[in-house]
């Protein structure tokens, strides 16, 4: 994934969207917008989700590999 702005993800494929409809609290995603500075609704809502997926694959591999880094193997610059 290449990023443009710190939490904006440039495309480099075709993505397929599905429409959904739900109720979401405006304080709440007007908040998420300007954390992942985006500008609209839909943008704080598809990068809020690629997020929550991002963090669920990242704690899955550190569960997975919990223990096999060896105490002294990485140097402090």
């Amino acid at each position: 994934m290449e990023y443009d702005m710190p939490m904006r993800r440039t495309s480099v494929r075709a993505t397929r969207y599905t429409r959904k409809s739900f109720f979401v609290d405006e304080r709440a995603i007007r908040r998420a917008r300007k954390a992942l500075g985006v500008h609209t609704n839909a943008e704080a809502v598809r990068l809020a989700v690629e997020r929550v997926v991002e963090m669920a694959e990242f704690w899955s591999f550190m569960t997975a590999t919990r223990g096999s880094l060896r105490p002294g193997s990485i140097e402090a610059p």
